[in-house]
């Protein structure tokens, strides 16, 4: 599951932030709409690192968030913004999207003037923020 190897890296993050001298408070991981990421089974991976980096290492962490960015996108030929949900996109296509995001291209169009070329502004990846 790869939902365990994102709670690893994330893990680890936040281990190099700590014993680096970085006071971490809090933890708040943005998952991005198109990364396909089942939430509770991330939440739980994470909650088991963090608390074995703990046991182990004695790194400690206030707590963490995660919260979802939804996808967005720009058309470069007439500066129109949407979502997916403008879109109505499938689900099997959603699964497409996810592991290779530039097929978009090949399924959508913007849903304005028509045009292909355009990109993703956000909802991708994962990021970490820390306080």
């Amino acid at each position: 599951m790869h939902e365990w190897a994102l709670a690893e890296a994330v893990a680890r993050t936040v281990e190099e932030l700590v014993l680096s001298g970085r006071d971490v408070k809090h933890v708040e991981v943005v998952l991005g709409e198109l990364q396909a990421v089942d939430e509770e089974v991330f939440r739980v991976a994470l909650e088991e690192l963090l608390s074995s980096l703990r046991a182990e290492k004695g790194v400690s962490v206030g707590g963490f968030t995660i919260t979802r960015e939804k996808a967005l996108f720009k058309c470069n030929v007439c500066g129109h913004t949407w979502s997916l949900d403008e879109w109505g996109v499938a689900e099997e296509f959603r699964e497409a999207i996810h592991f290779v995001p530039e097929a978009v291209h090949s399924y959508y169009s913007c849903p304005k003037c028509g045009s292909r070329d355009f990109e993703i502004v956000k909802g991708r990846g994962v990021q970490v923020r820390v306080r």
